[in-house]
């Protein structure tokens, strides 16, 4: 039976369509590090008791001890997901030898590079999710100082490294190399321009400049990295959940260790309250059926991350791998479709910057799009004001979408300006806001490492939630190893021109570009 065909789902679709979105009730959770604000979402009492259903349906407390316990929650790949273990203050007892042993390990190399003063540049080459994680961290936290200016490449462009290695000392820099393969295109074509950037630089020996972060140490051991340069990840740890592994290296290096182990105290808060709190107050569980309700039932087909921090700058694109990645996906665990819409597209921006961008489409689009606000409460800057500008027009914006206008309150706006009846009626068209657009408002006290660490943890386990109720798999991501397996056969075609199946635009590129070199 599909899930589009089942009780407890039809009953939830009827629930969530006859659910008033009025935002006339408040709903808040407190939850570590953040509060959320749902009352802009469908709700009622009924449709709470059909969520509640639904989840018991999906059996969903056996998926959620299967992720903690490291059970094979990655059940097409027949392994555990075990991010969790990484950021426990007690790791589980099967890895805690081999978690603890790495945690201290990364910390020891950073308090030497600190006691040593070494390493006054990192050059951090990974792709997706060996690099947005510590990408999007560095940059948000940076404004508490700095103590290594961290640049990323990851692109396989090369125009990408090197911008990044512009203006760095090579004499005075770490390449840290992560690839959980360790046979990734990007980070090693990436660490070969890097490694002849040290050589003629002069750097006598610059294998001892490059650090990797790999589950395949015995790959890392072959390129030549020192043995004690090589920090280890587990093929139960999936890249788009891997920045509390050694991944976060270039995290504890630029900000120090404490940062990074508040980082991780955040995320282990926000897993204890997802781990235990009750369903109605439980904050990844709630923000998780909102975006079932979206997405399934009311049919929206994106959803817009609007930080109003521009400090959290790359959490769109963090946020696009990981809820995209893990739910861009129709088959469930006997292979047959969902039967309902699952993962939505993620797009955003930060605030303020977004409402001179696209809220003109959120506003007066036929259905535009749901809207996640973050907000600070407090900041870190002296200006006062602008920080209560930055709140004015954050709350402004989610009420404009919930409240809209009306036809007969633009029309007596117009109609204070313009004489002619029939012309302000038709100006008054284009002043109309349908309104009744869902929106959740995430607040953090300030932006902190612990709040942050508690805000990323806060929407793994949301998507993680959806997956359990759509029926799919999270921790997999097939798509892209499909374009992978694509890319190396043109490469090979590109080398050598041989026969292939090419479609005939790709095989005309083909031949045109391998003329051409």
């Amino acid at each position: 039976m599909s899930l589009s065909d089942s009780p407890a789902w039809q009953h939830f679709t009827a629930t969530a369509k006859a659910a008033p979105l009025r935002g006339e009730q408040l709903r808040v959770i407190n939850a570590p590090g953040l509060r959320l604000d749902l009352s802009t979402q469908a709700h009622s009492p009924a449709l709470s008791e059909a969520s509640e259903a639904l989840l018991a349906q999906q059996d969903f407390d056996a998926a959620r001890a299967l992720l903690f316990d490291g059970g094979h929650a990655n059940w097409t790949e027949d392994r555990a997901a075990w991010h969790t273990a990484l950021r426990a203050p007690e790791p589980p007892a099967a890895v805690a030898k081999t978690v603890q042993a790495e945690r201290d390990r990364l910390r020891e190399f950073v308090r030497e590079a600190d006691r040593t003063d070494r390493y006054g540049y990192v050059l951090h080459l990974g792709i997706g999710g060996s690099d947005w994680g510590p990408r999007m961290v560095t940059r948000a936290l940076r404004h508490g100082g700095a103590r290594r200016e961290v640049r990323f490449a990851s692109n396989v462009d090369s125009h990408s490294v090197a911008d990044a290695m512009s203006r760095l000392d090579p004499h005075d820099t770490l390449v840290i190399v992560a690839s959980k393969s360790f046979t990734t295109t990007e980070p090693l074509a990436n660490a070969e321009v890097a490694m002849n950037w040290l050589r003629d630089a002069g750097v006598a020996d610059p294998i001892k400049q490059v650090v990797a972060i790999t589950s395949n140490v015995e790959a890392a051991l072959n390129l030549g990295i020192l043995p004690d340069h090589i920090f280890q990840i587990w093929d139960w740890v999936g890249g788009r959940y891997s920045l509390w592994s050694a991944i976060g290296l270039p995290i504890a290096l630029a900000l120090g260790n404490e940062a990074f182990d508040q980082l991780l105290a955040g995320a282990a808060a926000m897993d204890e309250h997802f781990r235990t709190a009750p369903v109605a107050q439980n904050a990844p569980m709630q923000l998780a059926l909102a975006g079932v309700v979206n997405r399934s039932v009311l049919g929206y087909d994106s959803l817009v991350i609007a930080p109003y921090d521009s400090r959290l700058y790359h959490i769109v694109p963090w946020a696009q791998q990981l809820e995209m990645e893990s739910l861009g996906k129709v088959a469930t665990a006997d292979g047959s479709p969902a039967g309902v819409p699952t993962g939505a597209a993620i797009w955003g921006m930060a605030g303020t910057d977004c409402q001179h961008t696209f809220f003109q489409w959120l506003h007066q689009d036929a259905k535009g799009a749901p809207v996640d606000f973050i907000l600070c409460e407090q900041p870190d800057h002296a200006y006062a004001r602008h920080h209560e500008l930055l709140i004015a027009n954050c709350l402004a914006q989610r009420s404009a979408l919930l409240r809209g206008k009306s036809f007969e309150e633009a029309l007596a706006e117009t109609s204070a300006t313009e004489s002619d009846p029939s012309r302000a009626r038709v100006l008054a068209q284009h002043r109309v806001h349908p309104g009744g657009r869902p929106s959740t408002l995430i607040v953090l006290p300030r932006l902190e490492a612990y709040t942050l660490g508690a805000l990323l943890a806060l929407y793994e386990h949301k998507v993680f939630t959806q997956g359990v109720i759509w029926g799919i798999n999270p921790f997999d991501q097939w798509g892209v190893e499909f374009g992978k397996a694509l890319a190396k056969g043109i490469m090979r075609e590109l080398d050598s021109p041989q026969a292939s199946q090419q479609d005939p635009s790709t095989r005309f590129w083909i031949d045109a570009i391998a003329r051409r070199q």
